[in-house]
């Protein structure tokens, strides 16, 4: 289940419309994870992953950065991430649509709140019965997909770090693996050749054998 969406402006973190869960079960909560994806807005920058996912208590926050806009949603950790990077792309494009580039020269917040009843359309459309009984085993899906990255919400909001600093150190843990493959790919050839050179060593030795012992 999607329970919250946030826009907002990546350059000075400005929230421009939100959509949140209404029912008394999970509303009583949804205050606190509202506060957090304000503060999640003001640690981007132009430098930030395109697409990350955080960990937050029992839910999961993904975002979707297009043109210095961040569309955020808090899920269930049940619910597929697949699914809810489609829910974002979905509404971006339709955000994109309607407002243009309106989005740059608003001042206030939550300028464009009526968005809002565009996206508890689409949240139907993506949490509805339907949509669940097509998620088995979700929570293995895109594990190995490195377009995400899986952090926890803490470690970003109450240590500082930057997400921009989190998209160097994937960066350089790629290096760090490319160099990796091509180090054992290396070792690889070098045993092989090794292998080959022992077969000829020990051929050589045989057709002397031969040739000086019988003949």
């Amino acid at each position: 289940m999607i329970l919250l969406t946030m826009i907002g402006r990546v350059t000075d973190g400005l929230p421009l419309s939100a959509s949140i869960q209404e029912d008394e079960q999970t509303g009583r909560d949804m205050v606190e994870y509202q506060n957090q994806a304000k503060q999640l807005l003001k640690k981007l920058s132009p430098r930030s992953p395109a697409t990350c996912s955080l960990e937050s208590g029992k839910y999961l926050f993904h975002y979707l950065i297009s043109s210095d806009l961040c569309f955020i949603c808090l899920c269930e950790k049940t619910f597929s991430k697949q699914q809810a990077f489609d829910f974002l792309e979905d509404i971006s494009r339709e955000f994109f649509s309607q407002y243009g580039q309106r989005y740059q020269t608003v001042a206030r917040p939550y300028g464009f709140i009526e968005f809002d009843t565009y996206i508890q359309r689409v949240k139907k459309q993506f949490s509805g019965a339907g949509a669940r009984r097509k998620l088995v085993g979700v929570n293995s899906e895109l594990q190995g997909i490195q377009r995400q990255m899986m952090q926890n919400i803490d470690d970003v909001l109450q240590r500082g770090e930057k997400l921009s600093d989190l998209d160097l150190k994937a960066s350089e843990l790629h290096i760090m693996s490319s160099k990796y493959s091509k180090g054992a790919k290396d070792l690889n050839s070098y045993t092989q050749y090794a292998k080959y050179g022992a077969v000829f060593f020990l051929l050589i030795i045989l057709v002397l054998y031969l040739r000086f012992w019988w003949f």
